[in-house]
């Protein structure tokens, strides 16, 4: 009986090992994000966040399923006037512009803005260029166990609503202005919705109090404890001292059909919803 020995792999039959393990074997699973407890947490909804100067509120963290961002308002990169709302054709800063981050030990990087995306697609709804207002802040590696999901004092968000609000309907905020000089106990807001405007892109709230300059950006939830927008004016007329917040999940939907991450969720909280008794707006 003749017994052969067995050959070395060569280079190619090697590529083709390689290939067929391409193919046949399951992609390694990315490794979910390791969040903080929300009590040693110094990142979270609604620390400060400064771009070259601008001093805005976040609203939620994201992940794509490896990667962490924390969200803020296109416009607190922006470089123009404070008139300038058309995000299809505001001025804003480039993605890549460090961003940073309170309670983070090192800066984050602004990686998604609805006004570049809509500015290089060449986006034509006037209602999407007024008011889809949302950008993506790349939380460092180092900082993401130092993160947790959950709004301060209501807890969530219970995941995000996708259908709007109603007139009437209940909405809370955590703004964070340094204009408030750190008196914690004005960072909660209870208040009301007005409806949204815009075919849906925009909601008109008014709470106890209204969002002021260094709030923007800041995330809201509805009565169900969901994340549905991000604040981002404060209006003059019909009702003076009423915001207006950006769609959450519009907004959402546009950053993963036509941004650079991929597909990027909103991350739940992991304290359960519940909200204060607070006033509420008119």
């Amino acid at each position: 009986m003749r017994v052969r020995r067995l050959a070395g792999v060569g280079p190619a039959a090697a590529v083709v090992l390689a290939v067929l393990a391409a193919v046949l074997l399951p992609a390694p699973a990315l490794a979910a994000p390791q969040f903080a407890p929300v009590g040693e947490a110094t990142v979270h909804p609604g620390v400060v966040m400064t771009t070259e100067g601008n001093q805005c509120t976040s609203n939620f963290v994201f992940t794509d399923g490896s990667d962490v961002f924390i969200g803020m308002a296109a416009h607190c990169a922006g470089t123009g006037p404070a008139t300038a709302v058309n995000g299809c054709d505001a001025q804003s800063l480039p993605l890549g512009t460090p961003v940073s981050i309170d309670g983070a030990s090192e800066q984050g990087t602004l990686v998604y803005s609805s006004w570049l995306a809509m500015q290089r697609t060449g986006e034509s709804d006037p209602n999407a260029c007024m008011y889809n207002d949302f950008a993506l802040v790349e939380i460092d590696p180092a900082d993401v166990g130092r993160t947790n999901p959950s709004v301060p004092i209501f807890g969530g968000p219970a995941g995000l609503d996708t259908d709007g609000t109603e007139s009437g309907e209940r909405v809370y905020s955590y703004g964070n202005s340094p204009l408030r000089g750190g008196i914690e106990a004005l960072s909660p807001k209870s208040g009301i919705s007005q409806g949204t405007v815009g075919n849906g892109w925009s909601h008109r709230v008014a709470t106890v109090t209204p969002g002021i300059p260094g709030d923007s950006g800041s995330g809201f939830l509805n009565a169900d404890g969901e994340a549905f927008g991000v604040l981002s004016t404060l209006a003059l007329a019909p009702v003076p001292g009423t915001n207006g917040v950006a769609d959450l999940s519009r907004a959402l939907e546009y950053a993963n059909g036509h941004g650079n991450l991929g597909s990027v969720d909103l991350v739940s909280g992991t304290e359960q919803f519940a909200a204060p008794l607070l006033p509420i707006g008119l």
